[in-house]
């Protein structure tokens, strides 16, 4: 079955293709015989109860620095002209971010959006995963200086994070002295208008961060994160390295327990963080990552499983309409 798919993402002439899981599967949506558009999130317009993205035609390949045609830009109907669509740009998860899902959930009857808008929007990584709370390591949120001090002093070692931050961008670690504290605070909130979020440090994150796949709630694979040298953040976009993994019990007890409801919200394409074999830290849900390195360990094809997904649910719709 030959699809029509429309891919919501950053600028193609940006990203680094040798590990970008969103080229992965356009690579794997061309083999299958699927036809591409790209557009960006600030293309989408609404106009007489229909939602269009000013779209281009685009065919992918895997060479470094030529990696893709773009044809001349078209206005797609994306509820009628367009099978699937792919929510693939990278946060900020801020007002823009969310007006896309609110325009996107308005196609979501008549065409298929991965992952669903509303639950995108609904489940912003560090909040959707305290639905999970029995997980997770000691966590507090908040914007108080005196509440952040209080948690400090109970945890002694602690991390500081945005709350809708990416790639380990701010985050923060706040050793037993509790230096520099009430500067961090001022500085957290002249950033950003939300609160921020404290965890309890995590000595085993020297032994890695654990990226955990799941498509359509089942498990994919894995990858262990390790961090770089002096650095406690193992985000390889922060200079962390990729190094092959198996699931423990307790990370599987993690999955059983995320499946279910990762399948009833239409989250299909879902990534968790997982640090010392059974502390969930976050459940990305926007554009997440990790499976050309789980691919390459495992000699597994997560771009398959993932179109596999896809197809069976449009033409589930098909059937149905």
């Amino acid at each position: 079955m030959s699809l029509t798919v429309a891919v919501q993402m950053d600028p193609l002439e940006t990203i680094a293709i040798k590990g970008d899981s969103t080229f992965a599967l356009m690579l794997k949506a061309e083999e299958r015989g699927h036809k591409l558009y790209h557009y960006l999130a600030r293309d989408l317009s609404y106009e007489n109860g229909r939602v269009y993205a000013l779209a281009k035609p685009v065919t992918v390949r895997r060479v470094e620095g030529n990696h893709f045609d773009a044809g001349e830009a078209m206005k797609l109907d994306l509820g009628r002209e367009v099978d699937a669509v792919l929510m693939r740009q990278d946060p900020p998860f801020d007002i823009g971010y969310i007006t896309a899902t609110y325009l996107l959930e308005r196609v979501a009857a008549e065409t298929l959006v991965v992952n669903d808008p509303r639950s995108v929007r609904d489940a912003p990584e560090k909040l959707f995963v305290l639905d999970f709370a029995r997980f997770m390591p000691p966590t507090m949120i908040g914007r108080s200086l005196a509440d952040i001090r209080a948690f400090h002093a109970k945890h002694r070692d602690i991390v500081v994070k945005p709350l809708h931050g990416k790639a380990g961008e701010g985050v923060f670690r706040v050793g037993p002295d509790g230096q520099n504290m009430s500067a961090l605070v001022e500085l957290f909130g002249s950033i950003w208008k939300e609160p921020f979020i404290a965890q309890a440090f995590l000595p085993e994150v020297a032994n890695g961060d654990k990226r955990i796949v799941l498509v359509d709630g089942e498990v994919a694979g894995a990858i262990n994160r390790m961090p770089g040298k002096g650095e406690f953040r193992s985000n390889l976009a922060a200079g962390g390295t990729a190094h092959q993994a198996d699931l423990t019990d307790d990370e599987r007890a993690i999955c059983d327990a995320l499946g279910p409801e990762l399948k009833k919200r239409g989250l299909l394409f879902v990534g968790i963080d997982v640090i010392g074999g059974k502390w969930l830290t976050e459940i990305n849900v926007t554009s997440p990552t990790g499976i050309v390195a789980i691919d390459q360990f495992n000699g597994s094809d997560t771009p398959a499983l993932i179109w596999d997904a896809i197809e069976a649910k449009v033409a589930a719709r098909k059937a149905n309409a």
